[in-house]
């Protein structure tokens, strides 16, 4: 499987480890064609979450920074879903990035169909290209895992399907989420993935081939995931609806 970029990272904007100029280079001597950064959107305070003026603030530094670099940067912002299923950014903002991924980051607790509502008004929001790490489960420092959010699954991927919402594949071996059962429910379903790292630190941004070993486990076809398109086609998509 031939992945040729990712599209959720972090950097010092946010809750990173290191600058954008570092994650960058680091992609690049791993050949990626494309990396998007992905800082976390305002009300993630805990995570230092970009406000309007600061995200424009970041456009500027990846403008000087393509300049330097053969890898294409992608605008991109991890993107909360609030309680009521909106997104944690103006949608005039969100119009002019490249990427966005759409992540519940509070009330992971929320009752079957809350959480599934929630999900369902993001997943149909025209700005969405990714839903992130959609259980939220996490393995803690004891080793033991958070619990998953609950969430018709049936009913939210259906939607990620119809709205062409591409369903993440997050690499970090502390996340593995969403769980091989679910990646096979939503396979069956038709739907679109990313195979992404969600990396806050450049070591890593290599974590993308434990994201394709479990796509490759679950059966999904190459074809279906939507970071092994080349750039262009992959804008396109992102773009289709707005």
């Amino acid at each position: 499987m031939h992945l040729r970029g990712d599209l959720h990272t972090h950097t010092t904007w946010s809750d990173g480890g290191a600058s954008m100029a570092e994650m960058t280079a680091v992609a690049q001597a791993l050949g990626h064609d494309y990396l998007a950064v992905t800082d976390h959107s305002p009300r993630l305070k805990v995570a230092r979450g970009l406000s309007r003026e600061r995200l424009l603030a970041q456009w500027e530094e990846i403008d000087e920074l393509q300049e330097q670099r053969d890898i294409r940067i992608l605008k991109g912002i991890e993107v909360d879903i609030l309680s009521d299923g909106a997104l944690d950014q103006g949608p005039d903002m969100l119009a002019r990035l490249d990427v966005v991924v759409a992540s519940v980051h509070s009330r992971l607790d929320d009752d079957e169909a809350t959480m599934t509502r929630r999900m369902v008004a993001a997943v149909s929001n025209p700005h969405t290209t990714v839903l992130g790490h959609c259980t939220g489960r996490k393995r803690r420092s004891d080793g033991t895992w958070r619990s998953e959010s609950r969430f018709d699954a049936d009913l939210v991927f259906t939607a990620c399907e119809m709205f062409g919402v591409a369903i993440e594949i997050n690499s970090r071996p502390d996340r593995a989420d969403p769980r091989l059962e679910l990646l096979e429910l939503a396979n069956d379903i038709g739907c679109l993935f990313a195979i992404s790292t969600d990396a806050h630190a450049p070591d890593q941004l290599g974590h993308l081939p434990l994201g394709a070993a479990r796509a490759e486990e679950a059966g999904i076809h190459p074809d279906r995931i939507i970071t092994t398109w080349p750039v262009d086609e992959l804008l396109r998509h992102a773009n289709r609806h707005r």
